[in-house]
């Protein structure tokens, strides 16, 4: 199916009007739109649920949506690996995988994304022992500029492979990911509220005791709400509504103790749209950045009222991931989707920067390949691979050749 029409993004703060957009209904409709776009010059940027807030899907050649290719293809409960379309949407996984006795090791709070949108740009959940969710990529099938199918893992094209778990849709189309998982699991949830002083006195205690630990700091009562996860063994319990409340009261954050299968638990209702900048700094310099972001809108931006997230991710060794050799703390700072952020999040960046910081590749950020090739040691070797499976471009849209070519 094709048709031609404008293309945002979810928080509506990116536009294009491609060539047209295209939906294809199978793996071989994909390598047909890849020749016929290499065969007309066009470049091909594939769009997921739009939750990038910077315009990597944005083009004006052809947009391709994976809708039509969603689902879990194959589940194998012994080797602990499912084979899934990359169209999927992060929420449709949970309920197949445990049926099969599966779980993702670890997610975000968000689940609308597409697996590989999420996968493609680093993003993450939390926990100092757990990493991004292209970690948890077992296998990668590409779709090439030629319109061949090339398929890869740690055994098959491992040169590929170490670089296509999170490669910003540069390389080729993604079609299939085999995923890494684990025993389904339950999880305990806690939140409560705490001081800024008694959250940084606390902080490296519950990060080590936690299996996934993180905190919003709001800005107008310059109060810290925790949040613990933890496994556990117990029964679930019955589900729980809370009443609304805007984005940065403590009161959206914390609630009742609940207990759930992890799919449930992890996401959490994300309705009032946004922009959002974040950065991955090193772990050991996580709370003098988050401080240096708290007096800078206490001063400078009082007016701010949605809150600022921390989050820890593991270190690993992906090119182009944010949590590169490096144990991280990841800080987002939000604002309604409605009003201006650039000054704000300019200023933000600097902190980060200060401090050592990588951008996260689907959040606001004003760095350039001149400015990233120095934060990323294996930048070469991704490039070789890009250079190699895509010479000609194709799927590089201007922002991608500001961002990966000199």
């Amino acid at each position: 199916m094709s048709r031609t029409v404008s293309w945002s993004n979810w928080s509506g703060g990116v536009s294009c009007t491609p060539q047209r957009v295209e939906v294809p209904e199978s793996e071989a409709h994909v390598i047909d739109l890849v020749r016929a776009a290499e065969e007309s010059d066009a470049v091909v940027r594939v769009a997921g649920s739009g939750h990038s807030f910077v315009p990597l899907c944005a083009t004006d050649g052809v947009v391709l949506s994976l809708d039509n290719l969603q689902g879990v293809i194959d589940t194998d409960p012994d080797r602990q690996q499912a084979v899934v379309w990359a169209g999927t949407k992060l929420h449709q996984l949970g309920e197949p995988l445990w049926r099969a006795g599966l779980a993702l090791e670890n997610q975000g709070d968000i689940d609308r994304q597409s697996l590989a949108g999420a996968i493609s740009t680093g993003t993450h959940g939390t926990g100092v022992r757990l990493g991004n969710l292209a970690t948890q990529v077992a296998g990668v099938r590409l779709v090439l500029a030629s319109g061949d199918i090339l398929d890869c893992s740690a055994t098959t094209e491992p040169d590929v492979f170490h670089v296509a778990r999170l490669s910003l849709g540069a390389l080729g189309v993604i079609t299939q990911f085999t995923l890494r998982l684990v025993p389904a699991y339950r999880l305990r949830e806690r939140t409560w509220a705490a001081s800024v002083d008694e959250c940084l006195e606390q902080l490296p205690t519950l990060m080590q005791a936690t299996r996934h630990f993180e905190f919003f700091w709001c800005p107008n009562t310059d109060t810290c709400a925790m949040k613990a996860l933890d496994p556990t063994d117990d029964e679930p319990t019955p589900p729980h509504e809370w009443p609304y409340a805007p984005p940065g009261h403590v009161d959206r954050y914390v609630g009742p103790e609940r207990v759930d299968w992890s799919y449930r638990i992890f996401p959490s209702e994300r309705s009032d749209r946004f922009n959002e900048i974040e950065f991955a700094v090193p772990a050991s310099l996580g709370p003098d950045c988050f401080i240096e972001i708290r007096r800078l809108v206490q001063e400078r931006y009082s007016d701010v009222t949605w809150p600022i997230e921390y989050r820890s991710v593991a270190a690993d060794d992906i090119p182009l991931s944010p949590a590169y050799g490096r144990e991280t703390v990841t800080i987002s700072v939000h604002q309604g989707a409605s009003l201006p952020y650039e000054d704000f999040f300019r200023d933000v960046e600097a902190i980060f920067r200060a401090f050592q910081g990588r951008p996260h590749w689907g959040k606001i950020h004003w760095l350039t390949a001149r400015d990233l090739r120095d934060l990323y040691p294996e930048w070469d070797r991704f490039q070789a691979v890009r250079e190699r499976l895509d010479p000609n471009g194709r799927f590089l849209s201007p922002y991608l050749r500001e961002l990966l070519i000199d």
